[in-house]
């Protein structure tokens, strides 16, 4: 009986470290968003770091990734510049994989 609810008890730790890990890596993966975004922008370096600490608060609107595409696509129709949302998705792909590499690296 000890076995099984070791067992459980490392699946559910494994599972929380897992959760964890995903949400680190979303939370990067945004920043790095909202960093490629305020540079298409042209924004100066405390407006890049203001903005995207916005892009990783607008994550936290709703479930899932159309939050933050909403938000940056958003931002840079309205800043002129010339994109639309497959090309935010495909930077949002980028840096998805850019952020889990970062965490891997340093973990």
């Amino acid at each position: 009986m000890t076995d099984f609810k070791d067992r459980e008890r490392a699946e559910e730790a494994k599972f929380a470290m897992d959760e964890d890990t995903a949400f680190k890596v979303a939370a990067r993966r945004n920043r790095l968003l909202g960093h490629w975004a305020a540079e298409k922008m042209g924004l100066n370096e405390e407006e890049t770091d203001s903005y995207a600490k916005a892009v990783v608060q607008a994550d936290f609107e709703e479930a899932g990734d159309e939050d933050v595409i909403r938000k940056v696509l958003g931002d840079l129709t309205t800043a002129g510049v010339e994109i639309d949302e497959a090309g935010v998705r495909a930077a949002l792909e980028e840096m998805a994989i850019e952020a889990r590499r970062q965490y891997m690296s340093e973990n």
